[in-house]
């Protein structure tokens, strides 16, 4: 035990301060500050344990000094609420001297680790240290430890700040880049992908396909059966282009009823035409019969830019829908059938 009052500088302190303050590895860090609170008490081990939400108990998240075997053993131990971890964890209550249920040789101290915010206080765990009996800890001590244990919910909520930063960033750039209603790719990316596929054919010399695939009828179909069905159709639609479509095509919807489909290589007409086949063959919804009619445009033969190459292919799409609704045309041939 230190000799040291309290008030005074106090090394351990600066150096769990420094292990929260440094940032970087949320895991490091936690070692470390399990490293000072076993030091400072000079503790045989010592443990924190968090609250694993999917689990719905108490899981060693991190140690220092425990054996491997241990770690189930103190996840056990920590379900009893009555006992030392599970009074901290749960009650938020300090239990300074108790046995250890892993150790009965060994004397266990527990103090509540807690998350706050707004003036509302979350306990999420406990941080426990245990040491061969006999042994008093000393009220010092007790209180390094307590601030240790504060410290590990400040690094634990950091660590939930970071993630919800991360998987909010994530959604936006999916809300950037994705259309709402089906999920598919948005007209911006679908930009970007024909910019990048024309460039790679260019400079490969290979083949590139680009379809507008239109939902035929969906005005009337809205009108008819209503918004909702019309969107359900949208949806549908969507999803038989995702299941079809190999893994180098890009597919995106442009705007309305309009789909376009970017596919490298030579076999891109044959996957424009199973999809025209997929969509015939789904069932009714709502009562509602449903169809797309597509365009067909490749690199070079009918354009070199991503403008020319949508434009031909949406020339292509009104001779296949004069054709019929289902229709397939190659923006150099005339109107076939699929």
């Amino acid at each position: 035990m230190s000799d040291r009052l309290p008030g005074t500088s106090d090394p351990a302190i600066i150096e769990a301060i420094r292990a929260v303050a440094r940032g970087g590895d949320a895991d490091a860090a936690l070692d470390e500050l399990l490293a000072v609170a076993r030091s400072v008490t000079d503790a045989a081990r010592a443990v924190a344990l968090l609250w694993d939400g999917p689990a719905e108990a108490l899981r060693v998240a991190g140690s220092a000094g425990l054996e491997a075997s241990d770690a189930a053993a103190y996840t056990k131990a920590a379900d009893d609420r009555a006992g030392a971890i599970g009074t901290a964890a749960h009650d938020r209550r300090a239990v300074l001297g108790a046995v250890d249920p892993v150790h009965p040789d060994a004397i266990l101290a527990a103090w509540p680790i807690v998350v706050g915010g707004a003036g509302i206080e979350e306990p999420i765990g406990a941080l426990a240290v245990s040491r061969p009996a006999p042994w008093a800890l000393d009220p010092v001590d007790a209180e390094r430890v307590a601030a240790i244990a504060d410290l590990i919910g400040l690094l634990v909520d950091r660590a939930r700040l970071t993630v919800d930063a991360l998987e909010r960033g994530e959604w936006l750039e999916r809300v950037a880049n994705s259309d709402g209603l089906t999920g598919l790719a948005n007209a911006r990316t679908l930009a970007r992908v024909i910019e990048l596929e024309v460039a790679r054919a260019s400079r490969q010399a290979s083949e590139l396909c680009v379809a507008v695939f239109d939902v035929d009828g969906l005005t009337a179909i809205n009108e008819r059966a209503g918004r909702a069905v019309g969107d359900a159709v949208l949806r549908e639609v969507a999803a038989v282009i995702t299941e079809t479509v190999r893994l180098v095509d890009t597919v995106a919807r442009d705007a309305g009823d309009e789909f376009v489909l970017v596919a490298p290589g030579a076999k891109g007409p044959g996957v424009i035409r199973r999809i025209v086949g997929a969509v015939a063959a789904r069932p009714p919804i709502a009562g509602t019969a449903f169809t797309v009619s597509a365009g067909v445009a490749r690199f070079p033969n009918d354009g070199t830019t991503e403008a020319d190459l949508i434009a031909a292919a949406r020339s292509a799409l009104d001779a296949a829908r004069a054709t019929g609704p289902g229709h397939v045309a190659e923006a150099h041939g005339t109107p076939a059938a699929s």
